[in-house]
């Protein structure tokens, strides 16, 4: 399931795009080598007999078909439906295959951006990623991030850089370029001057 870009504004760009890092699926595929050996070594010692065969046969296979459901497909289709996006504007979360959860936290909002990385995380090249951000809920965690360290320096520059961007935008809008005269915002054209009504003019005689 790829993500949707309809989520994205616009002029928003993706920076980075990322699932949880590969060796979440290691387990996985333990069950999967374990489960096809057993269900293989079930098969070869089944009983003889035509019918016992059979039934035995089928109950080995219903039985490795359910075990590789939980075991195998459920964790690959959570990986695949994990996504982890970086914009130029905020951060994305989405998460779940039938029961759908999702957060959006824009970069103005986030405050700090830690990584955290065990001996087993340094030699995977993986990590936690927490990010503190203003609000009711301000601490989002988000474990087995491929190149976590890299993933928070990114978010650190993405965050200076919007902050640069809000500030020129806001400059940019109280000083407005200067107008033509007479033209919506520009400044009026000169009047001529017309003698007050209670004053009296004099004129020379014909």
């Amino acid at each position: 399931m790829g993500f949707p870009e309809k989520l994205l504004a616009d002029d928003e760009k993706v920076v980075e795009h990322l699932h949880p890092h590969w060796i979440t699926l290691v387990p996985a595929t333990i069950w999967f080598i374990v489960v096809c050996a057993a269900a293989g070594f079930g098969i070869g010692y089944a009983p003889s007999d035509g019918t016992t065969h059979k039934v035995f046969v089928i109950a080995v296979i219903v039985i490795a078909v359910i075990l590789l459901w939980w075991l195998t497909v459920t964790p690959l289709l959570s990986w695949k439906t994990t996504h982890f996006v970086i914009t130029d504007r905020r951060v994305l979360i989405r998460r779940g295959v039938l029961n759908h959860t999702g957060k959006d936290i824009s970069l103005q909002r986030l405050t700090d951006v830690g990584f955290r990385q065990s001996f087993w995380d340094r030699i995977v090249n993986a990590g936690t990623l927490t990010l503190e951000s203003a609000g009711e809920h301000g601490t989002e965690v988000l474990e087995d991030v491929p190149r976590s360290e890299q993933q928070q320096q990114l978010l650190n520059r993405l965050i200076e850089e919007d902050g640069t961007r809000r500030a020129r935008e806001t400059a940019a809008h109280y000083q407005a370029p200067p107008q033509e005269p007479g033209t919506a915002g520009g400044p009026l054209p000169p009047t001529t001057s017309y003698p007050d009504a209670g004053t009296t003019q004099q004129y020379p005689p014909q």
